[in-house]
C-alpha cells in the first residue's frame, strides 16, 4: 500500500491510519466536553443589605413585567433583632420538578444545566409554575408564556456575568462554572454552604453562605 508516497506493509498502514483517526476524533470529542459547563451561584446573605439593584437591574435587562421578579430579597429578622437580606431565583436544578410536568417540553435542562424555556414551546399552562418549590416562576402576561431567572442566558453567550452578579455593590454574588477552575468552584468546595429547601431533593446550584434558618420555612 502506498501512503504519502511511500509504500508500507498491511499492519503498518492500519496502526497509521487508526492513529490518525484517533487524532482527528479527540480533539473534536474533548472541545465538546471543554464545552460543557456547569453554571452555579454562591450568595453570601451576610453581604447583602437589601439595596434591590440587583431586582432592579434583572428586571430592566430582561424586560420583566411590572408587579413580577426573576429574582427577589426577602428579609429576615433574627430573634436579636439582627435584620438578614436573601437574595432569591430559580435554582436551576440538578433534577428539575419543573421539567416533567411541561406538556410541550418547552421547559428543559440544557447541557450546561441551565433550566430554560422555549417561548415558542410554551402555552401559558402554568403546570411548571406550580411545580416549582421555590416559587420561582411566574406567568408572563405580556408574553402569555411561563417565565423566571435564566442566569442572563444572553449575557452569558457574549461572556458576561448575569445583571444581578455584576450590579451587585457588596460583591455578595459570586458566579461561574463547577466544571473550571475559578472563585466559585473554590469556595463551594472548601466552604461549608447551604441551598434552599435541601428536603425537595432537587439539587440546587444556588449556594448560600450565611443562611438563616428561616429562609428555608
Amino acid at each position: 500500500m502506498v501512503l504519502g508516497g511511500q509504500v508500507i506493509g498491511r499492519r503498518d498502514f492500519i496502526k497509521t491510519t487508526s492513529s490518525l483517526v484517533l487524532l482527528l476524533a479527540t480533539p473534536t470529542d474533548s472541545l465538546k466536553e471543554q464545552e460543557k459547563k456547569r453554571y452555579a451561584m454562591l450568595i453570601d446573605s451576610s453581604r447583602c443589605y437589601g439595596c434591590m439593584a440587583c431586582v432592579v437591574t434583572c428586571a430592566a435587562e430582561n424586560n420583566v413585567p411590572i408587579g413580577f421578579f426573576r429574582t427577589w430579597v426577602e428579609r429576615f429578622v433574627k430573634p436579636t433583632g439582627a435584620v438578614i437580606f436573601v437574595p432569591k431565583q430559580c435554582n436551576h436544578c440538578e433534577d428539575p420538578p419543573c421539567v416533567r410536568p411541561c406538556p410541550t417540553r418547552a421547559t428543559f435542562r440544557d447541557p450546561n444545566g441551565l433550566v430554560l424555556i422555549d417561548d415558542n414551546l410554551c402555552i401559558g399552562c402554568g403546570a411548571c409554575v406550580q411545580a416549582c418549590p421555590y416559587g420561582a416562576r411566574f406567568p408572563n402576561p405580556v408574553k402569555g408564556t411561563a417565565d423566571k431567572c435564566t442566569f442572563c442566558y444572553h449575557r452569558l453567550n457574549k461572556g458576561l456575568l448575569p445583571a444581578c452578579v455584576e450590579t451587585c455593590p457588596t460583591g455578595a454574588r459570586i458566579f461561574g462554572s463547577l466544571t473550571e477552575e475559578n472563585e466559585l468552584k473554590n469556595i463551594v468546595e472548601s466552604v461549608p454552604t447551604q441551598v434552599l429547601k435541601p428536603h425537595a431533593n432537587t439539587r440546587p446550584m444556588i449556594f448560600y453562605m450565611n443562611l438563616p434558618e428561616e429562609a428555608n420555612r
